[in-house]
């Protein structure tokens, strides 16, 4: 019998960014608040909800490419997780983290945040804030399953011009 070899957790390199956008389109769907915004307000600019969604990943991996992490398996990226640092105030911020469908319930979303919290820890933050839509049942479970505590929740208003 043939073993897959283990998971890894690694830094984020640049040649990863097509995967990691892929990954997000395919993973977020009826949970993201830009397919909601498109849902609604229709497509504008000539781009859908998959592009701006995508573009997310771009700008977190510009803004901290040091704490944006993938989880690997012989070469192949299976997840992801980004992250923000607020220095001033030492709140670490995880906008978002996904794993690709065929790679669910192997406890990869778990992993990675947990390798999320300890970069938060060494960086010496002292918050860690992770959020997510009201329809992602993943994330309603497993974010408090991981230490968190829901402290408040936000409505989302949008109009077209």
């Amino acid at each position: 019998m043939q073993h897959e070899p283990p998971v890894t957790i690694r830094h984020y390199r640049p040649e990863d960014l097509p995967m990691l956008r892929q990954i997000t389109v395919d993973s977020f769907g009826s949970v993201a608040l830009d397919q909601m915004l498109e849902d609604r307000l229709g497509v504008w600019n000539g781009r859908d909800w998959r592009a701006r969604k995508a573009d997310h990943i771009d700008d977190d991996c510009q803004a901290n490419p040091e704490g944006c992490f993938v989880a690997e398996r012989g070469g192949r990226i299976l997840g992801y997780i980004t992250t923000r640092l607020d220095r001033v105030n030492s709140i670490g911020r995880i906008p978002n983290l996904a794993v690709e469908e065929q790679a669910r319930g192997l406890g990869l979303g778990r992993r990675l945040i947990h390798h999320a919290l300890d970069y938060f820890r060494e960086a010496g933050m002292q918050v860690a804030k992770i959020e997510t839509m009201a329809s992602n049942v993943i994330g309603q479970n497993l974010y408090p399953s991981c230490g968190f505590e829901e402290i408040g929740r936000q409505v989302h208003f949008a109009m077209r011009l």
